[in-house]
């Protein structure tokens, strides 16, 4: 006794093949943006911990460059420390310094441009009393 009729025979595989179309790129598509978000957030904090450290006192706006290009190198990918700068800036009447990165995150398919994240730290600069 057959349960299933001949005719629907391999109908399984083309079921599976178009819930594969669908899923597959909403699993890269997530996984894109978890990637995008950890890069953000690693180069949040590395910028921030490279203002503090210029912040202090004697040290120059170069050494926070430094710093924060160490801190990126080491937690995910020399790469993304290229575009890495330290400016002295007065916010309402505050010596500040601030840290800007700028890199490039690369897709995960082959599909589509590699997707631009620019993020700044800013820490307050010490003063000697």
């Amino acid at each position: 006794m057959r349960l299933r009729p001949t005719t629907e025979r391999g109908s399984a595989v083309v079921d599976f093949v178009l819930v594969l179309l669908v899923l597959v790129p909403l699993f890269l598509g997530i996984l894109q943006v978890a990637l995008v978000l950890h890069v953000r957030n690693t180069l949040t904090s590395a910028a921030s911990e490279g203002a503090r450290y210029a912040a202090t006192v004697d040290r120059p706006p170069q050494a926070g460059v430094e710093r924060t290009r160490a801190q990126i190198t080491g937690a995910i990918a020399a790469r993304f420390a290229r575009d890495v700068s330290a400016t002295q800036v007065v916010r309402d009447g505050v010596s500040m310094v601030r840290v800007d990165v700028v890199a490039v995150v690369p897709p995960l398919g082959v599909w589509g441009p590699g997707v631009e994240v620019s993020v700044s730290g800013h820490a307050i600069e010490e003063q000697l009393p």
